[in-house]
């Protein structure tokens, strides 16, 4: 088996990868290594996310650094700056026993005047995304004349992200002279035409089919309705109280609520997006890396470049619309030799999307059944065991204070004090998993026929609402409205339909008169809540409320007076639900403490 010796690195270089756990090269580096060393030659090199690619271009550059000269002679660019980071730490960590070699990274979100300092005090190697290494060689600081290296690192997130106009500008800024090193996860078209127009008669290494999956990940899929999308990420937390995940949206919005609902919930997560600045970003890095977060909700571009080993999953959201998003995304687990599960949570019509994948990764999905609240409860109880069987007593610190529990317990059995240590923890599941509904009931009624009309659930009732958009009303305050009156633990909430003036709802059909009667008396934002069942239209459509207009009302859909007469029994705090068809824990209910330490 190759060393990292044998490769030909410099002793200094090989001890501090030792210390750092590396022992053996992977595939890219055992090929690029070798070849960046002893050749000058452009290399063009494709290799999955996740299989070293930064010490293959950096190891040796590295040795081959003249740490005499005062000027820059590599300029690594990344997409982002969470990767150029990444890749200047890793760089930094490789030069320990190295003496003089001076990285800087360079990126937006940060003050350019400390990145300018930096430069100023000399750099060998600079690490930066394009639009901050553009803006310092404008403005002067950052001066290529004597690059000797120049690497696009994720080339093909770099123009997927829209830089090619600043890689062509600082591509022109480094001589002729250069050894340009391509380095990506994939090679659509645009990165073969930079490597027409900026490389001379590359070399080319591939380490692995173009975007097959990692044999230490399984792909796994669950079916949902689209109002359970969010209940069945939670199941799916729940039933792996270990769990270790990034959580893949689309959206910077979608990130940012899901995170916020995870949070509202108990679980110990965040959001990594483009919205934060970059001391937000390194806060909530530095979390999930110390594992005091263990749900990480993301989008592809925040999630680029970020070097956690250990995942346990990657939950798709959402599907990404380009199926390399995909490969990068289930990337991220099943690294450093741990196995990892990607799962992708999709509606009916979202089926067909797999199919691609599947042909792509070369391996199937799984379709997997979402965990029953028995099932959750199972796996939360033995969880609690193996943490109390787990735990670390601190003799010296506890001592002065057994006496005094032993007095409180006293009269209490072996196995009642066992049942009362393992019940602080476990009643909460208990009761929010009690009667939950079933979320694998995924029906095409839900969905759109080929006309667009809903079809009927014989299941549900529909109501009307006298409260529409010109109330303020949307589908999560509706929702809060209606886990306020509680109705039931865990009712079902089926379609909602906001427009204008009114509104309209779906909840299990065998709650109908609780539901009219917590109703009664209720207000919002001071406007008298009138909600009456409605009548269905066969093929779906709004339908008529049964028993017609009450006296006084006016035609909604022309928009009546309204009576604001009455005083609020509440004010509205635009909660965010946490789902259609489980109930948020709220009015008091403190909600169980979901995967370990709760969220600080």
């Amino acid at each position: 088996m190759s060393t990292f010796s044998n490769l030909g690195l410099k002793q200094e270089i090989v001890e501090a990868l030792n210390e750092m756990g590396y022992e053996n090269p992977t595939p890219i580096q055992e090929e690029s290594i070798p070849q960046i060393l002893s050749s000058g030659k452009d290399l063009k090199a494709f290799a999955q996310t996740g299989t070293g690619k930064t010490a293959a271009f950096s190891l040796p550059i590295i040795q081959q650094v003249d740490v005499e000269s005062k000027q820059v002679q590599a300029i690594i660019l990344s997409p982002t700056r969470e990767l150029g980071i990444q890749i200047a730490d890793n760089i930094k960590q490789f030069t320990k026993y190295v003496k003089g070699i001076r990285t800087v990274a360079v990126y937006g979100g940060a003050k350019i005047d400390e990145q300018i300092r930096a430069l100023k005090r000399g750099a060998h190697i600079v690490v930066g995304t394009p639009g901050r290494t553009l803006d310092l060689i404008k403005r002067g600081v950052l001066k290529l004349d004597s690059t000797r290296f120049l690497v696009l690192d994720e080339a093909d997130e770099m123009l997927n992200m829209g830089f090619k106009e600043e890689l062509d500008a600082i591509l022109e800024a480094t001589p002729d002279t250069k050894q340009t090193l391509l380095f990506s996860a994939t090679f659509p078209r645009e990165v073969n035409q930079i490597a027409k127009n900026y490389m001379t008669d590359p070399v080319s290494i591939e380490t692995a089919k173009v975007n097959t999956g990692s044999d230490n990940v399984s792909h796994e899929y669950y079916l949902v309705n689209e109002r359970n999308r969010y209940n069945a990420l939670k199941r799916i937390a729940d039933i792996n109280p270990d769990i270790y995940s990034i959580v893949f949206c689309r959206t910077r919005k979608e990130t940012k609520d899901i995170a916020d609902q995870l949070i509202e919930d108990g679980y110990n997560a965040d959001s990594l997006h483009g919205d934060l600045s970059q001391a937000q970003r390194d806060t909530v890095m530095q979390k999930f890396r110390k594992k005091s977060l263990q749900i990480l909700v993301a989008t592809d571009v925040a999630a680029r470049g970020l070097d956690v080993n250990s995942l346990t999953h990657v939950i798709n959201y959402k599907l990404p619309d380009q199926i390399e998003a995909y490969t990068h995304r289930s990337g991220r687990t099943g690294r450093a030799g741990n196995k990892g599960i990607s799962i992708a949570l999709i509606s009916p019509k979202e089926r067909g999307k797999l199919r691609p994948i599947e042909r792509k990764i070369s391996k199937k999905f799984i379709q997997n059944e979402i965990p029953n609240g028995k099932e959750v409860c199972e796996v939360q109880l033995f969880n609690v065991i193996d943490k109390l069987t787990n735990v670390n007593v601190n003799e010296t610190e506890i001592e002065p204070y057994l006496e005094s529990i032993y007095e409180k317990l006293e009269g209490l059995s072996r196995e009642e004090i066992i049942q009362k240590i393992v019940s602080l923890e476990f009643n909460s599941f208990l009761e929010y998993y009690q009667n939950a509904p079933d979320l694998n009931k995924v029906s095409a009624d839900r969905t759109s026929d080929s006309r667009g009309k809903r079809r009927n659930d014989e299941n549900m009732t529909r109501y009307f609402i006298n409260l529409g958009r010109k109330d303020n009303l949307n589908p999560a305050k509706l929702i809060g409205l209606i886990n306020d009156q509680r109705i039931t633990k865990n009712i079902e909430i089926g379609q909602i339909e906001i427009l204008d003036t009114f509104s309209f709802f779906e909840l299990d059909k065998n709650y109908q008169d609780q539901t009219l009667s917590s109703f009664e008396d209720t207000s919002f934002n001071g406007r008298t809540v009138n909600v009456e069942i409605t009548k269905k239209q066969k093929g779906g459509g709004r339908g008529n409320r049964s028993g017609g207009r009450r006296r006084g009302d006016r035609d909604r859909s022309r928009g009546g007076d309204r009576d604001r007469s009455s005083k609020p029994r509440f004010n509205d705090r635009d909660r965010k639900s946490s789902s259609n068809g489980e109930r948020s824990f709220k009015g008091g209910r403190k909600r169980p403490n979901r995967t370990g330490n709760r969220h600080q």
